[in-house]
């Protein structure tokens, strides 16, 4: 099958990594990436494995009518077997000008469970109730990353018997349990630093991520004597960020806390963490870190938000959103665990790595969605 993908751009983010994961490990189909916006440095890393990339260049000085004229033009050009769109407003213009294109089979695909008001952009809010509209018309099937994700939008009005939860996939080559020498540690470490518990979390800054709030659980554990350093992994977490700098310096965290940006080496990150923290608040659906985390074998320390409760399971720690406290309660419970319990520190990451490994596998995801898609063409037919 010619299987034709439709999302806003190919800059790094939780579908768009997936979707580059599923169009590389694919063997079974052919793949072309349509980006409404373009960019990205995704788009490269598929270009390099052949995989053809298309960009539309939506902006907001040629209108959507434009946009979505150069994308019905370019499906009509195309003409894939299966349209798969990602996120809301591919979900809502890919979907429609596939079917005005006359392409019969189209599958839509939801990355977010709650969209709270003055959280989510307004347009996503009201995007997502169109969709929940016309839920019943354009999309065979729903393709849902998280099981809380099929909840949320069945309560929004989308049509739950065309909805199918597929987990994310990892490809275990890259992520898996491995040590660094002390010369790649103080890459990101100064060498005093690197008996401490390190503790770190990877996600750009961004209000979904609430790092004011993982910030404020730090500060309650330096209040308790707790000694650590946290590295903060993504994209503005740099010296160059006035507000998050406000907030470290107004909660005394200077010393504890490494600002590393954007990074490429995420897998030896994970690995040379002692524990991964997620202090995200709303929003998220299958957060692709935690998992990225455990199977490297690193212990993680979620706030209860998507599917995170699913994902740890017994191999972890989760804790209310927005709670600072709860949070610096169960970051203390892992660091005690580690010093005082290396037997059952041990066998907590390894517990971690097997679980990744036996339920969230590229391989898993790839047959999933494969699986969807042929009972799409096998429906019609």
């Amino acid at each position: 099958m010619h299987i034709l993908h439709i999302i806003t751009s190919l800059y790094s983010g939780g579908a768009q990594s997936a979707l580059c994961r599923l169009c590389l490990n694919d063997r079974s189909n052919r793949h072309t990436v349509v980006t409404m916006i373009g960019g990205g440095e995704l788009e490269r890393k598929l270009g390099d494995q052949g995989i053809t990339v298309e960009t539309l260049g939506f902006t907001r000085r040629d209108g959507l009518f434009k946009g979505s004229l150069a994308l019905w033009r370019l499906l009509r050009s195309h003409r894939p077997d299966l349209v798969q769109t990602w996120m809301y407003h591919p979900d809502l213009i890919g979907g429609l000008c596939a079917r005005l294109a006359g392409i019969r089979h189209v599958c839509w695909g939801i990355r977010h469970t709650a969209l709270e008001s003055g959280r989510s952009s307004r347009s996503s809010i009201l995007i997502a109730r169109l969709c929940a509209s016309l839920s019943g018309m354009i999309p065979a099937r729903i393709v849902c990353c998280a099981h809380e994700a099929a909840r949320v939008h069945e309560a929004l009005g989308y049509r739950s018997d065309k909805m199918v939860v597929i987990p994310n996939g990892y490809d275990l080559s890259d992520f898996y349990p491995y040590v660094l020498d002390d010369k790649r540690c103080r890459a990101f470490l100064e060498a005093d630093e690197l008996h401490l518990p390190i503790l770190g979390m990877v996600g750009r800054f961004n209000a979904q991520k609430d790092h004011k709030n993982l910030l404020r659980a730090l500060a309650e554990l330096k209040s308790r004597g707790v000694d650590f350093r946290c590295l903060l992994v993504g994209a503005d977490l740099n010296a160059g960020n006035e507000i998050l700098a406000e907030w470290i310096d107004e909660l005394g965290l200077q010393n504890k806390i490494e600002l590393l940006g954007l990074r490429s080496d995420i897998p030896a990150i994970m690995n040379r963490l002692d524990l991964h923290i997620l202090s995200s608040s709303f929003g998220e659906a299958f957060p692709n870190v935690i998992a990225e985390a455990m199977a490297c074998g690193t212990p993680c320390v979620g706030t209860d938000v998507g599917d995170t409760a699913m994902i740890i399971g017994e191999w972890g720690w989760v804790v209310p959103p927005r709670d600072s406290l709860r949070l610096a309660d169960a970051i203390h419970a892992a660091i005690q665990e580690r010093e005082l319990s290396p037997s059952l520190w041990a066998q907590r990451r390894r517990s971690s790595a097997e679980h990744i490994r036996m339920h969230f596998t590229i391989d898993k995801m790839v047959t999933a969605f494969d699986n969807v898609w042929s009972g799409c063409m096998e429906a019609r037919k």
